[in-house]
């Protein structure tokens, strides 16, 4: 029996736009997983099917019951609530306190219950999870990381029949994604994993596409999803190419079909002027050859419309499979030394001494658990703080990019931010680059906190192409707000970049993608 069902569902906003219409499934499967690009609705979709918003049209049976994991935690981050008290369970662990400090009233016995080993149990769990093993700690002082954990863990307790995770590991490391992956597998219930990470993808058995055309089912894993997308492409492809040799075709008929009709014509002529046939048979020759030509022109423009709107619905089929392309530009780096640490000991974070040294053409993935230091040791090399002890040496120009592409100044326009950025930029210049991925006329004065995150990627990639020196990259997690589409092109761009860079990343797939050539743990 399906978890939940939906049909012809669509979602208008107040103003009259419409984000989706007419989507109908059934979730028969355990473990499904929803992708898409940013902003096709995604996460509103997921919760009109769970019941928890209704649809503008259209009928839902929802789960029994449900429980959504959500990427923001304001809530927990605004409070004074404890990690136990979030837990559910300060009452028990308190009146274990107060039977232990002497105090035998029954009361303290009824709370406890059979729960006498809770302080071990909790205690081992949290240092598990790599959270603060005090259970009195703060929620409010976690960082992203633990709080995504501890939000996680308390979920994959409950024993609610569907678990919807939005983009679940968005702030998780690897040893924290390896434990989201095995609590996944050994839930109970039926799991709809909102993502674009394909580690958490791969362990899906089925894939939904959510899209401007409409929701697409694919009955595997992420690789095979992949796949079939690959071979979705290549066949629309063909059919583009043959409706455009079709096209071709209808048209250059029509022009011989035309000189024909001319030629008859003059034949007629001058046969009217010579006086060898009568005039009422010439009319009526002319008359029918007129209707003849009419009713062949007539159906040439019925087909040429046909032809006209099978390309354009395969066109905006192709466009959703395709991969758009982003280039990097940059001349190949030599193999001097970029940049240098020697027994270098951070402020905070990771207290074992650094030893470094990455070179101008090399492309480091920087590896390690939250809170090991990365984001500090880049702060470092940006100068923005001192280290403990050691030598630190850059002997090349850098450039920052974090998971939110701060480079891009959210008060300018596109076009501001090119001619801002960008050294010796002139407006003819920075609109034809604007042009080239995507941004056209007034496009370009769209200011840079109107950007979507896919859309601030291309922006600042390109503000990095055009700079007077070759910039050396430090890439913080930039791929962790984008889709799948946005993390391929951006992936592609890095393999390409001649340039070196320092990615930090927990996405495997993308630093592979990326083009990394070494690593260093932390």
């Amino acid at each position: 029996m399906p978890t939940l069902q939906a049909y012809n569902i669509s979602y208008q906003f107040d103003k009259g736009d419409t984000l989706f219409e007419n989507l109908s499934c059934s979730l028969t499967q355990r473990r499904v997983g929803l992708v898409g690009r940013n902003g096709v609705g995604k996460s509103l979709f997921a919760s009109i099917i769970s019941g928890e918003q209704m649809p503008s049209t259209g009928t839902v049976t929802p789960p029994n019951s449900y429980a959504v994991y959500r990427q923001q935690a304001s809530e927990l981050l605004g409070s004074e609530l404890s990690i136990a008290q979030y837990l559910g369970v300060s009452e028990i662990l308190a009146a274990l306190n107060n039977i232990e400090s002497g105090d035998c009233d029954d009361k303290w016995f009824e709370i406890v219950g059979e729960q006498w080993h809770l302080p071990a149990l909790l205690h081992e769990q949290l240092a598990t999870l790599g959270l603060p093993e005090d259970p009195n700690f703060l929620c409010a002082k976690l960082s992203g990381g633990q709080l995504a954990l501890l939000q996680l863990w308390q979920l994959f307790k409950s024993d609610v029949q569907l678990l919807i995770l939005d983009e679940p590991s968005n702030h998780l490391d690897e040893s924290a994604k390896q434990w989201l992956i095995n609590a996944i597998k050994h839930f109970e219930g039926t799991v709809l994993l909102i993502s674009h990470d394909r580690a958490l993808l791969r362990e899906m058995t089925e894939i939904w596409e959510l899209s401007s055309t409409g929701l697409s089912v694919y009955g595997g894993n992420y690789d095979f999803y992949a796949k079939q997308k690959q071979t979705e492409q290549l066949a629309i492809e063909r059919q583009l190419a043959q409706l455009n040799k079709a096209q071709k075709k209808l048209v250059t008929q029509a022009q011989l079909n035309q000189e024909k009709a001319e030629q008859r014509a003059a034949q007629g002529n001058r046969l009217r002027k010579g006086g060898s046939q009568s005039k009422m048979l010439l009319d009526f020759k002319k008359g029918k050859a007129s209707a003849s030509n009419a009713s062949r022109n007539k159906n040439q423009q019925a087909r040429q419309q046909q032809l006209q709107s099978q390309t354009q619905e395969l066109t905006e089929k192709h466009e959703q499979v395709s991969r758009q392309k982003l280039y990097i530009a940059g001349q190949q780096s030599n193999a001097k030394k970029a940049i240098s640490v020697i027994d270098g000991v951070l402020p905070f974070g990771n207290i074992h001494p650094i030893s470094l040294q990455v070179f101008a053409n090399k492309k480091l993935h920087l590896k390690g658990n939250n809170g090991s230091g990365k984001s500090t040791l880049f702060k470092a090399i940006l100068g923005e703080i001192a280290l403990s002890q050691g030598e630190l040496m850059v002997n090349t120009p850098l450039c920052y990019l974090d998971q939110h592409f701060g480079v891009i100044r959210e008060e300018l326009s596109m076009l501001a931010n090119m001619m801002t950025l960008c050294e010796g930029m002139i407006e003819t210049d920075a609109r034809t680059l604007l042009a080239g991925i995507g941004f056209r006329r007034d496009a370009v004065y769209r200011l840079g906190k109107q950007l979507s995150g896919g859309e601030k990627m291309k922006l600042a990639v390109l503000v990095i192409s055009h700079q007077v020196y070759q910039p050396f990259l430090l890439l913080d997690e930039p791929d962790n707000h984008l889709d799948l589409a946005s993390k391929q092109l951006l992936a592609k761009a890095l393999f390409e970049y001649r340039g070196g860079f320092i990615l930090i990343s927990h996405d495997l797939d993308f630093a592979k993608e990326s083009g990394v050539n070494c690593e260093y743990q932390l």
